[in-house]
C-alpha cells in the first residue's frame, strides 16, 4: 500500500506542477523570461515542485483557518453573545454535518483518480485507502491548531478544541460508509458533487439551525453535541473496518469516473452541462430587434437576449435582501438589544459591506456571457479590436452591468439608512447619505473592475477555457483585500467619503487604461 500511495502521491504532484508551469506561462510579464523548453527545465521544475509543497501545505491550514474565521468565528461575531463558548461550538457542530455529505474525500470524482485508476490500472482498493486515509489525516492535522488556538481564547474547553477536529473526519467517514453500503445495496455510486434535491434541503436546514437559532436564543447543551461527537468518533472506527474489508472499489470507481471515458475530463463536462444550460436560457425568439443604432443596436439585441442569465440571479439577491432588511426591522419590535446592536454595526462596519457587495457581484457571470455568447465570435474580426471601437463598447456594456449589479445594491443601499433611522438614528445626517451612496459607489467599483480585467487581460482561449494566470492571480488578490476590509473597523463618515471617491477616480482611470492597452490585450487566448 505504501508504494501504491508513493507512486499516487507522485503523479498527483507532478500533475500539479505541469499546472502550475502552465499558470506561469499565461504570465506577460514573466512569459518573455522563461525558456520555450519550459517543461524540461530542471531549475523551473524544482521550483514548481517548491510551490508544489507549499500548495499541499496551505490546502492542509490555510483553507481550514479560512474555513473557522469565515464562517465559524467571523459571522459569530454578529451575535450578541460572542464571549459564549457554546455559540461558536454550536455553529461549528452542524456546519460539520454540512461538510460530512458536501465534502467525504471518497466519493469526488477527480482527474488523478482517473488517471491512476483507470488509465494506469493501479490496485482500486489500496490507492483509495491510502489516500483517503491520507486525506482524513490532513483534516484531522489542519483543523486541531486552529480549534485549539480560537476555541481557548472563546473559553471552550480544551477537550472540546481536541474533539472537534476528529468529530469533522468521523462523521465524513460515517456518511462514506453510508454511500458504501448503499453502492453495495444497490449497485449505484453517490457523486458528491451532486447532492440532488433532498441533499440540498438538508443543507438549508442544518444552516438554518447553525445560524437560526442562535438568533432565537436556542443553543444546543454542550453535553448533547459532545456526547453525539463522542458515539460519532466511536461508530467511525466500525466505518474504517468496513471500508478496509470492501472489496468493490474498482466497480465503484468504473461507474464514478465513467464521465471520464473517451479522454472526457469530468471539468469538461460540467462545463458542458453548464453551456448547454445557458443556452436554454438564451430567448431564441427571432423577432428581437433593436431602433438604436451601431454598438447600441449591438448591445441591445445581446441584452434582450440573455435576459434572464443576466437578471434572473440579481433579482432573487435582491429579494433575498428584501426580506432580510424587513426580518431585521421585525427583530427591533421584539428585542430591544438587537436594535442598539445593529445601530452600533452600522456606525463603524461600513467596511464589512465590500466583501458583501464583492460576492453579490455578477460581473464574472456578466462577462463569461460576453465572450461565450458574442466576443467568442467577434473577436475573428479586426475592426472589432480598434481602440476607438473597444472603447465605445466599453462604455456601453459598462453602463449594462452597473444598471445589472444596481439592482441588489439599491435595496441594500436603502435598506441600510432605514435600520440606521429605526435602530436608534445617528447625530449627524450625512451618514444616512453616505450609506446609500457608498454601496452604490462600490457596486459600481466591482462593475467596472470585473470588467476592465476582461478587457485587459481576457483570459479565455477557443475552447471558453479560463488560460490567463495573471487573470485568476487578480481575481484572488481582488478576494483577499475584500475580505481583509471584514475586519477593518471605522467610522461610516471617514470610510464612506474615501471608498466613494476611490470608486470615481477608479471609473475614470479604467475608461484611460482600457483606451490605451486594451486593443492589445482583448484577443482570444491560445
Amino acid at each position: 500500500m505504501i508504494r501504491t500511495f508513493r507512486i499516487s502521491f507522485s503523479l498527483k504532484n507532478t500533475y500539479r506542477v505541469n499546472t502550475i508551469l502552465y499558470s506561469l506561462k499565461q504570465i506577460p510579464l514573466v512569459r518573455k523570461i522563461l525558456p520555450q523548453s519550459l517543461y524540461r527545465s530542471q531549475g523551473l521544475k524544482i521550483f514548481a515542485n517548491i510551490l508544489s509543497g507549499l500548495w499541499e501545505i496551505a490546502g492542509t491550514f490555510l483553507g481550514k483557518v479560512l474555513y473557522l474565521l469565515i464562517m465559524v468565528f467571523g459571522l459569530g461575531m454578529l451575535y450578541e453573545n460572542t464571549g459564549d463558548g457554546r455559540l461558536f461550538v454550536h455553529i461549528l457542530f452542524f456546519l460539520s454535518l454540512v461538510g460530512s455529505y458536501m465534502n467525504t474525500y471518497m466519493f469526488n470524482p477527480s482527474n488523478d483518480k482517473y488517471y491512476a485508476m483507470i488509465l494506469m490500472r493501479m490496485d482500486a482498493r489500496s490507492y483509495t485507502l491510502t489516500n483517503y486515509a491520507y486525506a482524513v489525516g490532513k483534516c484531522i492535522l489542519g483543523f486541531l491548531p486552529f480549534t485549539i488556538w480560537f476555541g481557548v481564547e472563546r473559553n471552550i474547553p480544551l477537550w472540546c478544541c481536541l474533539l472537534f477536529p476528529f468529530f469533522i473526519a468521523s462523521v465524513k467517514m460515517l456518511i462514506a460508509w453510508n454511500y458504501l453500503v448503499d453502492f453495495k445495496r444497490t449497485g449505484e455510486s453517490r457523486d458528491e458533487n451532486l447532492p440532488g434535491k433532498l441533499g440540498w434541503i438538508l443543507t438549508a436546514v442544518l444552516l438554518a439551525a447553525a445560524y437560526g437559532l442562535p438568533y432565537l436564543g436556542v443553543l444546543l447543551p454542550m453535553w448533547l453535541m459532545a456526547a453525539f461527537m463522542v458515539l460519532s468518533v466511536a461508530a467511525a472506527c466500525g466505518a474504517a473496518v468496513y471500508m478496509g474489508r470492501f472489496d468493490e472499489y474498482r466497480t465503484l470507481y468504473q461507474q464514478l469516473l465513467a464521465k471520464f471515458r473517451n479522454g472526457m475530463d469530468y471539468k469538461a463536462t460540467v462545463k458542458a452541462a453548464v453551456e448547454e444550460q445557458n443556452r436554454k436560457l438564451i430567448s431564441q425568439d427571432t423577432g428581437i430587434t433593436s431602433s438604436r443604432k451601431g454598438f447600441e443596436y449591438f448591445n441591445e439585441l445581446f441584452v434582450r437576449r440573455h435576459q434572464k442569465i443576466l437578471w434572473k440571479s440579481v433579482k432573487r439577491q435582491a429579494v433575498i435582501c428584501l426580506f432580510l432588511f424587513v426580518g431585521i426591522l421585525f427583530l427591533f419590535q421584539v428585542n430591544e438589544d438587537i436594535r442598539k446592536q445593529i445601530n452600533r454595526m452600522l456606525m463603524v462596519f461600513l467596511p464589512y459591506f465590500v466583501f458583501i457587495m464583492y460576492m453579490i457581484n455578477r460581473g464574472t457571470s456578466f462577462t463569461q456571457a460576453l465572450f461565450m455568447n458574442c466576443d467568442h465570435s467577434m473577436l475573428t474580426y479586426s475592426f472589432y479590436k480598434k481602440p476607438e471601437f473597444i472603447l465605445k463598447l466599453f462604455r456601453i456594456r459598462l453602463r449594462e452591468i452597473v444598471k445589472v449589479n444596481l439592482l441588489p445594491a439599491s435595496v441594500i443601499g436603502v435598506g441600510l439608512p432605514v435600520l440606521l433611522y429605526f435602530s436608534g438614528g445617528t447625530d449627524n445626517p450625512v451618514n444616512y447619505l453616505l450609506l446609500f451612496v457608498s454601496v452604490m459607489a462600490m457596486s459600481a467599483f466591482f462593475s467596472v473592475h470585473y470588467l476592465t480585467c476582461y478587457y485587459l487581460l481576457q483570459p479565455y482561449n477557443a475552447g471558453t477555457e479560463v488560460v490567463g494566470g495573471t487573470y485568476k492571480i487578480v481575481t484572488w488578490a481582488t478576494y483577499i483585500v475584500c475580505f481583509m476590509f471584514m475586519n477593518l473597523r471605522m467610522s461610516t463618515l471617514v470610510f464612506g467619503t474615501v471608498v466613494t471617491c476611490f470608486c470615481l477616480i477608479y471609473c475614470v482611470v479604467a475608461c484611460i487604461v482600457v483606451y490605451r492597452v486594451a486593443g492589445r490585450t482583448f484577443r482570444i487566448r491560445n
